[in-house]
């Protein structure tokens, strides 16, 4: 009885946790369908800032700077909170294979609490901030950052800013973010080589330039920040989103485990119910054996 009592407590244990893990995947799964939305909105205004700037650049392509050496700057995105897998693990050594083809020594800025104790080389790392744990949490999450990149700016004015983040079924992303454009524009004439801006330029759109209350340097460096505000955005739901993703996958496959193991549970309760049911019919056959024979007796 005892042993039966101590399966049935720990089935009823595991009972608990599934249900714990089920409330915590539903949860994934519905910030996950929230991030989709907020998602593709931001997909929407990082496009039209290109758009902007690209036909800007058609008309002003001396405004864009040349790019000279600077210090390279990794925004590394991973998960605040755990139960997603190798979420975090996958990111790291994406980032450390960044480090074996990197020429200069990067600054290294390190996003979500679970990817803290997973970054052994401390003296890379320049700042760790809290992540988002929902959507809700990006703007604050993103004004840290800013305020870290500035402080980061005043050390090292030449400095290149690269996004490490997961990106859905493009799988882990290293996106350059600062200085903005060059990249967004080269990747439009991939097979030609250019050796000056106006060359890099694709074709204008419009017959006319557009017209401009600032300056074309005033007016590109507003852009720019609005790009890496949008950008930025757009970087930390994406990581948000597949963090989620992977929570729910990897929530759903501990649920299966745990689920297996409960029906291994109900087996042996139910094998030790049928052996003490037994037991309990062959006591009570040598009770009715043993009262036939007192009866016998007094006869």
């Amino acid at each position: 009885m005892t042993r039966r009592q101590d399966l049935q407590h720990r089935r009823h244990s595991l009972n608990e946790i599934i249900n714990i893990l089920d409330a915590m995947k539903m949860l994934a799964q519905m910030e996950s369908h929230h991030l989709e939305q907020c998602l593709q909105a931001q997909h929407r205004v990082v496009a039209a800032i290109l758009t902007v700037a690209n036909d800007f650049l058609s008309f002003y392509p001396q405004t864009l700077p040349e790019s000279p050496q600077a210090t390279p700057v990794y925004l590394m995105i991973g998960s605040e909170r755990g139960f997603c897998g190798h979420f975090n693990h996958a990111l790291l050594s994406e980032f450390e294979q960044c480090l074996q083809q990197a020429e200069v020594r990067p600054t290294v800025l390190v996003v979500g609490r679970k990817l803290f104790s997973l970054v052994e080389d401390d003296t890379l790392l320049h700042a760790r901030i809290k992540g988002p744990s929902v959507a809700e949490d990006v703007p604050a999450v993103l004004e840290e950052i800013v305020e870290t990149l500035m402080a980061l700016q005043q050390q090292q004015p030449r400095m290149t800013l690269f996004g490490v983040y997961h990106q859905g079924e493009q799988g882990i992303l290293t996106q350059q973010l600062l200085p903005p454009f060059q990249q967004s524009l080269l990747q439009q004439q991939p097979h030609q080589q250019q050796q000056s801006h106006q060359a890099q330029q694709p074709p204008p759109r419009f017959s006319y330039p557009p017209a401009l209350n600032l300056s074309p340097t005033e007016f590109l460096l507003g852009v720019a920040r609005q790009y890496l505000f949008a950008a930025l955005h757009e970087v930390l739901y994406a990581s948000l989103l597949e963090e989620n993703r992977s929570r729910s996958t990897h929530l759903e496959g501990a649920v299966r485990h745990l689920e297996d193991l409960s029906g291994e549970l109900a087996q042996q309760l139910n094998q030790l119910r049928r052996e003490e049911i037994t037991e309990e019919i062959e006591v009570l056959l040598l009770n009715a054996g043993r009262l036939e024979q007192e009866r016998a007796k007094r006869r």
